[in-house]
């Protein structure tokens, strides 16, 4: 059947700690709702940098373990139904991760070939590379050179596409298991070796790459994560479904979800997930790079919707490689503030720990104290009155964060503080643990050694692309709509959150963050198109902006504005002082900010 009838892959993890039940339910219901392959992202800049410490400090194992919890229970059914599986769970250890599936598969006596990816460790290959003068190593998030980077780099892995996968599953592999691919290459993978296409069909790529980015985050694309979730309650929240792409062989899409589960899959759950973690119209991978000026998702029927406007073009001869550096250390500590005058509390609370820090705090790489939350007029109760203040330190060395120079100088002044002082009690948090800096930037795809590695010993070299286009460093940017029109053209407004009538999804791609902005209606985006300029969106940010480049791109076919907040997330994920880690809840801050709306639009009712 292979190549006769469209491919139906299901995304059945977005990340480590996704549900682990998602491979067995949908294999075991393999009759009714047939599944071709499971394609898995276990990978994260977050757990890039924890696993490239432990491979080199070898504690512990670094691959993902939860993708043995998730696959062992599925693989009598996998083996029983024949059903192929591409993840990229080997994070820093692929080939120990193949060995314990071999073991795994070996001990339930099954049949199922296992192979693994290997070439996206380049640590060698870019520090030679640096030696010899041939690249800068820009960081392309902040535009720094790796030469002045203050942090040494000890471990790199670049991005790796999906033909090496192509490539084993051809020679009959049944799970191949992969450390840094991107995120869509297992279904890019999985769809060229079905459909027995070329590199030079780039259109059909291209919509399996974005196919990919739909799945590759599970059940984003099925109602989680989604600003529209409050209707979701009575379609089973609690049972949210995983997202199946169906791609034929001319590259076309269909999007639906696993036959009785929860969620949806609408136009609207697959714009917040496509919105999400994109730089702009050009989406870049090893194997194809897609353009989305005209991307658009058409309504089949329930659960089941078409991508269309996807083009291909060539991919870069260059690929992403992340970096990581020899850990900082980091520790926390919270007091709880309550009722009347928050600020003053806090700023007493951070002038009497400044004082007995002392000289010490010069130790320190970074030191905030940050106010979460707020204290609403005339609470109803006291959790509600009460707010977190949270001192947070980092620092080169361990023992400048030991107990008795960071949590005793920030609890003692216990009993001269503010009217209702109390530090939260578990001091877990308060002791310090390690944090690693991260570093994103380009490699050329010829110097990686990308290869398939097969159950029989035999091995297969992925070469780099053979046709490339080199795009420019900036996305295409406009700060106002050429579709211009006068706000008060749209009449009378009131004063309400954004979020009242406008969708959002932001995300982290190292220390920059996007949100994506959409509407219901025409003339609906007709207004946030002339609203949303990169000017508004400095305001909109308020005090959240710290004065870094902004740009911005619109989707018509999705009615949609998109920002790209360049260096916003302080570092990104791995070594952030900001709660907001993931860059995910910035859309959800501006959301909840107030704007004039047009009372016709506020008339049709919330979101």
């Amino acid at each position: 059947m292979v190549g006769n009838r469209p491919i139906r892959i299901a995304g059945c993890s977005g990340s480590t700690t996704d549900r682990r039940d998602a491979m067995r339910l949908l294999a075991s219901n393999y009759e009714n709702d047939p599944i071709d392959v499971f394609a898995g992202d276990w990978m994260s800049e977050g757990n890039m940098t924890v696993r490239a410490g432990s491979k080199i400090n070898g504690q512990m194992d670094a691959y993902e373990p939860t993708f043995l919890e998730a696959l062992e229970p599925a693989l009598p059914c996998i083996a029983k139904y024949r059903i192929k599986v591409a993840v990229n769970a080997g994070a820093s250890d692929t080939e120990k991760l193949h060995k314990v599936v071999q073991k795994m598969v070996k001990g339930r006596g099954l049949n199922l070939n296992v192979a693994w990816i290997s070439g996206d460790e380049v640590l060698p290959q870019l520090l030679e590379s640096q030696r010899r003068g041939e690249s800068p190593f820009e960081n392309i998030c902040t535009g720094e050179i790796l030469g002045d980077w203050k942090f040494e780099p000890m471990y790199a892995q670049a991005y790796l596409g999906g033909l090496g996968i192509a490539a084993a599953f051809e020679k009959g592999a049944d799970i191949v298991v992969c450390g840094r691919v991107s995120d869509a290459s297992p279904v890019i993978g999985a769809a060229y070796w079905w459909h027995k296409w070329n590199r030079s069909d780039v259109d059909k790529l291209a919509n399996a790459f974005v196919a990919g980015h739909l799945s590759e985050c599970s059940s984003y694309s099925t109602g989680g994560n989604f600003t529209g979730f409050q209707h979701l309650e009575s379609l089973g929240w609690e049972n949210i479904g995983f997202p199946i792409v169906e791609i034929s062989n001319s590259g076309e899409v269909i999007v639906t979800k696993n036959a009785g589960s929860g969620g949806e899959v609408s136009v609207d759950t697959l714009t917040s997930q496509f919105l999400y973690e994109i730089q702009g119209p050009w989406y870049y991978n090893s194997d194809v790079t897609a353009i989305l000026d005209n991307i658009s998702f058409e309504h089949i029927s329930a659960n089941r919707i078409a991508l269309r406007g996807v083009k291909g073009a060539l991919p870069p001869p260059t690929t992403k490689v992340g970096i990581t550096a020899k850990p900082l250390y980091q520790a926390e500590m919270h007091w709880f503030i309550t009722g009347l005058d928050v600020h003053a509390k806090a700023r007493m609370a951070e002038t009497q720990v400044r004082i007995l820090l002392g000289n010490h705090i010069n130790n320190f790489a970074h030191l905030e104290f940050q106010i979460l939350g707020s204290v609403p007029d005339n609470p109803t109760n006291q959790n509600a009155a009460t707010v977190d203040l949270r001192i947070i330190a980092q620092a080169r060395k361990a023992e400048d964060l030991a107990p008795a120079k960071f949590v005793r100088p920030c609890i003692d002044p216990i009993m001269c503080a503010y009217p209702g002082a109390t530090p939260h009690l578990d001091l877990r948090q308060a002791f310090p643990k390690e944090v690693y800096e991260y570093y994103v930037t380009l490699i050329p795809q010829s110097k990686l050694l990308h290869r398939a590695h097969l159950q029989s010993g035999e091995s297969i070299d992925i070469p780099p692309p053979s046709n490339t286009k080199t795009y420019p460093k900036q996305q295409p940017t406009q700060d106002v709509t050429a579709n211009i029109r006068d706000l008060s053209s749209f009449g009378a407004t009131v004063r309400a959150p954004l979020g009242t009538i406008v969708h959002a999804r932001s995300g982290d791609k190292g220390s920059d963050c996007n949100v994506g902005f959409w509407v219901r209606y025409q003339d609906e985006y007709a207004w946030l198109q002339n609203l949303l300029s990169v000017q508004f969106m400095k305001d909109l940010l308020a005090e959240e902006y710290k004065g870094g480049r902004v740009e911005r791109f619109e989707f018509p076919g999705l009615k949609a504005v998109h920002f790209l907040l360049r260096d916003h997330l302080d570092r990104g994920v791995s070594c952030t002082l900001s709660v907001d880690f993931l860059g995910k809840n910035c859309a959800e801050y501006l959301r909840c900010r107030q704007v004039d709306i047009p009372l016709v639009f506020i008339a049709r009712g919330r979101i």
